[in-house]
């Protein structure tokens, strides 16, 4: 029977991964290395007391079986830096954990794919999916029935109510409130503090409250 890596490695050293970091260590996760590319040029040995690889370096000298990785790349607007990353690796066989972490609340027939990461405070009511490396940021909700679909950042404070679907690399803002039955289509952007009341279409940046009928 095939056994789940216990020890991981982090990808990106930015903002993102020291979040990451902390929700590891909370978690009781096993963090053995870092990697990203700045350090290993700049010749920086350690980053957070972590030993730095380099992207080579984990394809070369790390056994897929035993390490898994963890995506510490953040996810900007319609960036598919985060996305590439996590599929190269899939790619060459890496395993991405979904991680949760111990003070968010994910309801227990919540379905979480692959590399996802539910942060600190953040809830996932019943009957949800979390996409393939999707986050769901600080204290984000998310009420039952919503699909967030693949590469989707539902940034912190964001709330999403019940039946929401979320297409893939939808980016959601700091703030945001979605009411029930929207749809947001993929690549779309919703503002910071925005409130969406109307379905939004693919690759659309919407800012501010669309009561239009």
């Amino acid at each position: 029977m095939y056994e789940l890596p216990t020890e991981f490695i982090i990808l990106g050293a930015g903002g993102h991964a020291l979040v990451l970091k902390a929700l590891a260590n909370a978690a009781g996760m096993s963090v053995v290395g870092v990697s990203d590319p700045r350090l290993h040029v700049a010749d920086v040995a350690q980053w957070q007391g972590l030993p730095v690889f380099s992207d080579d370096g984990i394809m070369e000298q790390q056994d897929s079986e035993k390490i898994g990785l963890l995506n510490g790349i953040g996810q900007l607007p319609r960036c598919k830096a985060r996305k590439n990353i996590q599929l190269k690796f899939m790619i060459a066989g890496f395993y991405f954990p979904p991680c949760v972490h111990p003070s968010a609340w994910v309801c227990d027939d919540a379905k979480l794919g692959e590399g996802c990461q539910i942060m600190a405070g953040a809830i996932v009511q019943p009957g949800c999916e979390i996409g393939i490396g999707s986050i769901i940021n600080t204290k984000a909700s998310i009420d039952h029935d919503c699909i967030i679909g693949d590469h989707v950042h539902i940034a912190p404070g964001a709330t999403l109510c019940g039946n929401i679907t979320a297409g893939e690399g939808a980016f959601i803002a700091s703030g945001a409130v979605v009411i029930q039955n929207i749809n947001i289509g993929c690549d779309s952007i919703l503002g910071a503090g925005a409130t969406l009341v109307n379905d939004l279409k693919d690759r659309t940046c919407f800012i501010g409250v669309n009561n239009f009928k």
